[in-house]
């Protein structure tokens, strides 16, 4: 049975306060991305390692205000109070799962939350972020699709849910990836993604390797272009059906970029070394996975340098999907491994908790079994 954590009080603080009668407009450092930190650094004067410093207080130290940057001369704490400030994200709510992992809900505005995902794999941690605040692609299986969307997050909203896992943990070291896997697709969020994408990069950021970071996308193409020149970020895109009629019936976002499309693109996206491109493919009982599904898998990717992560359907209220057999599972994957493919069964942690892949909702979706409510959008 899962475990509800003793609720904290929510909220997203600005440190600091702004002297004199002016009003004065502060930037959140959060927001700036390590070369923007610079930017704002030399305007000021100040010598340019104090962006480093900066850096390494919010990100590796994770302090959640500017006075207690302490290697900041008081002088210039003091002026940068005036002009900026460092935000943060407290749970309101933790849910704990039986395999150990950790849903936490971040209520944002008009009691509506984002959720991000603590996993365990082995003696280590996976954390899975969310990049909008519910999602616009409304495919059929997402949880996070009935949602519709609510806004953007910002790059601090991003960066902040890692600074809260962080916080949670007992050694930071342990969490070793990254995966942009959460509510919304991170695409179509993508200046504040990639704002996000290279502070975690960054050796005074979170100093994390490209080889530990994963970004899922549905597949828009312009950004997925962009993202291939920008950053060599892990590429996750979320497949799931093996033609287009049955990819356009679960994804709306097929009728826009169509699966040929797609599949062109892929074809030459860059790949550094050794990478191969993950297609994630769900797989729903009596709609994507039969032998012959399997076998049209086969053709349609031998183009491309990818593996297959196939992740059989994570039920929830009102869904009109169910997952697949046991059997009928691995009949699917003997197919793919017979055609020599790299595939996997993933399966996903947190189901208990509706912390699994499609079940993100913001606290919105309620597990009819055990009928837990994080509260309403």
């Amino acid at each position: 049975m899962a475990e509800i954590s003793s609720c904290k009080p929510v909220c997203q603080v600005a440190a600091g306060s702004c002297s004199g009668s002016a009003t004065i407009e502060r930037v959140d450092l959060k927001n700036l991305s390590p070369q923007e930190l610079n930017d704002f650094v030399q305007r000021r004067g100040w010598e340019p390692y104090r962006a480093q410093q900066i850096m390494t207080w919010l990100y590796k130290k994770g302090v959640s205000s500017i006075d207690s940057m302490t290697d900041l001369s008081k002088r210039l704490r003091d002026e940068l109070n005036r002009v900026a400030f460092v935000s943060r994200l407290v749970p309101e709510r933790i849910l704990v799962s039986t395999d150990g992992s950790r849903k936490y809900l971040f209520p944002l505005e008009k009691d509506c939350g984002v959720e991000s995902v603590l996993m365990p794999v082995r003696d280590h941690y996976t954390v899975c972020v969310s990049t909008q605040l519910g999602c616009a692609l409304k495919c059929r299986f997402c949880c996070t699709g009935t949602i519709g969307l609510k806004r953007n997050l910002s790059t601090a909203e991003i960066v902040n849910q890692i600074d809260a896992v962080l916080s949670d943990l007992d050694d930071r070291r342990r969490l070793v990836n990254i995966v942009f896997m959460g509510m919304g697709e991170p695409l179509a969020n993508y200046q504040a993604v990639v704002k996000a994408l290279a502070i975690i990069f960054h050796t005074y950021g979170y100093d994390f390797s490209h080889r530990r970071v994963t970004l899922s996308t549905a597949g828009l193409i312009p950004q997925l272009q962009q993202l291939g020149r920008d950053f060599p970020v892990n590429l996750a895109v979320s497949l799931n059906a093996a033609d287009s009629e049955t990819r356009s019936y679960l994804m709306p976002i097929n009728r826009t970029y169509s699966l040929p499309a797609l599949l062109a693109v892929l074809k030459d996206y860059p790949l550094t070394h050794r990478k191969r491109i993950t297609m994630e493919y769900l797989l729903i009982d009596g709609i994507n996975d039969s032998l012959e599904d399997a076998r049209k898998l086969v053709k349609l990717l031998r183009p491309l340098k990818c593996k297959i992560n196939l992740i059989p359907f994570n039920e929830h209220a009102g869904s009109e999907f169910t997952r697949p057999s046991q059997e009928r599972i691995d009949a699917f994957r003997k197919i793919l491994v017979d055609s020599s493919y790299t595939a996997i069964v993933r399966e996903s942690k947190g189901r208990d908790i509706m912390a699994a892949c499609g079940q993100l909702a913001g606290g919105r979706a309620v597990d009819s079994r055990q009928r837990r409510d994080f509260g309403s959008c």
